[in-house]
């Protein structure tokens, strides 16, 4: 019934998709450290380790791994 009514159970999450989108872009650039963006965005370091980690299965989810065939001559 809850779901019906549009109320989840749970807790909120901390950071906004696009805000958890912006987190991950400053950590793959390389510009801030895990511990850095834990203070700037005011989350613990399991959240951040989280949001990175959901994005790179996202990632992964969304990449498309397609096999040629091989066009030299084997033999």
């Amino acid at each position: 019934m809850a779901k019906a009514k549009g109320k989840l159970r749970g807790k909120k999450p901390k950071l906004t998709a696009a805000v958890e989108g912006h987190l991950v872009a400053e950590f793959r650039g390389g510009d801030y450290s895990i511990n850095e963006l834990a203070r700037r965005y005011g989350v613990g370091v399991a959240t951040v380790y989280r949001a990175v980690e959901r994005s790179a299965k996202n990632d992964s989810a969304t990449a498309v791994a397609v096999a040629l065939p091989r066009t030299d001559a084997l033999g």
